[in-house]
């Protein structure tokens, strides 16, 4: 992929010894480019791409939920240190603005979003779909190659500076989690994944052209895993029904259904601090009988509680649990591909055993995805 390399952004680096002799160009040159990234998705990315030029520092950790973080003073450290900041945008992180301006930090910054296609979120699809009826507009199958030029798709330019994307990300109020007009979860097509990655890589080259070689050459490999991941979750999830409904805690698996056409329900919004109504479960047990819902699946970073009580009323199985927001600690889902890989075989074997179970018409699946080895180190 031919690379457009932006201006240098030059790194300052004032930085003595104990013994009190400066250090030489060299030991400099030598220093990794630090980088801090909003939350756990976007770290694993920039580790992938920067390999050991870079120290990563996630805002946001594995396991914790970038809706309700609360940034720390630590943060603002970080930031004010940071050779570049990589953010999702499209208001994913409603306390980024503001901790930027904490920190003072007037680096470059990539909104790992820039380029990607837009998902107009709706409003909460439980109640999307009643309006709707029961019509689905069609998914888009094809491979990635449709979005390589993700000039095309209203990027927004150099961001040298977060003032640039204010309007963007940012919103005042902590409290009220508005994601604005657009499903920020992007990455959860991996179709996208490959832009976001193409961001990081030109950001990465921006504040550290000496090493363009280097971050060029891992992105290419990286993107390759990233083609061969989409490839795989396509041809897992191929043998499923068309538009396989499924019931989950909170709204975040737009771009995931559109690009591999499973359906979505859930009684709230794109937050996972939003609670439902007793109206919204009464209705989500309509319909899941109505529907015949054959599973309910369970997130990392949400209470069970919601999903149990509707297992409980309805008879209908929790079938897994998805990730969505945050990589785990350990293990295949510490890692954003494994992460994705992980959601495409829980889907799958909870919906071919429900079929098997519940349907007269069952068919025979195979699912041969049961050990994977996703190191993306390279």
């Amino acid at each position: 992929m031919p690379l457009s390399l932006p201006h240098a952004f030059v790194k300052r680096h004032a930085w003595i010894a104990l013994t009190g002799l400066a250090l030489g160009p060299q030991a400099v040159a030598d220093e990794p480019t630090q980088v801090v990234a909003s939350f756990s998705v976007l770290a694993d990315m920039v580790r992938n791409v920067g390999g050991d030029r870079v120290e990563v520092t996630s805002l946001v950790g594995p396991d914790s939920d970038p809706h309700v973080y609360s940034p720390r003073p630590t943060d603002a450290r970080a930031l004010a240190e940071a050779d570049l900041v990589v953010l999702n945008g499209l208001q994913f992180e409603g306390w980024m603005t503001r901790l930027l301006d904490a920190s003072g930090y007037q680096g470059k910054t990539v909104v790992a979003t820039d380029g990607v296609p837009l998902l107009a979120y709706g409003g909460q699809s439980l109640h999307r779909q009643d309006e709707e009826g029961d019509e689905h507009d069609g998914h888009d199958h094809d491979s990635h190659e449709e979005h390589d030029g993700h000039e095309e798709h209203g990027g927004h330019g150099d961001h040298d500076s977060h003032e640039d994307h204010e309007d963007h990300d940012g919103h005042d109020d902590h409290d009220s989690h508005d994601h604005g007009e657009y499903d920020p979860h992007a990455w959860l097509d991996l179709s996208a994944g490959l832009i976001y990655v193409a961001n990081i890589r030109d950001g990465l080259i921006a504040v550290d052209p000496d090493n363009s070689e280097h971050y060029a050459s891992r992105a290419d490999s990286y993107m390759e895993d990233i083609q061969a991941a989409h490839d795989q979750v396509l041809a897992l999830l191929d043998d499923l029904p068309e538009h396989a409904q499924v019931i989950v805690g909170h709204d975040a698996f737009g771009h995931f259904s559109r690009a591999y056409g499973i359906d979505f329900l859930s009684p709230v919004g794109l937050s996972t601090e939003a609670e439902p109504s007793a109206a919204d479960i009464a209705r989500m047990v309509d319909v899941i009988r109505e529907r015949q819902i054959p599973a309910l699946f369970v997130e990392n970073m949400s209470s069970p509680a919601l999903m149990e009580q509707l297992s409980e009323e309805t008879g209908v199985p929790i079938a897994g649990s998805l990730y969505n927001g945050a990589l785990s600690e350990e293990g295949m889902t510490s890692h954003y591909l494994g992460m994705i890989l992980h959601n495409a075989e829980v889907l799958h074997q909870g919906l071919v055993d429900a079929e098997g179970h519940d349907h007269d018409d069952s068919h025979d699946h195979h699912d041969s995805h049961d050990d994977h080895d996703h190191d993306h180190d390279h």
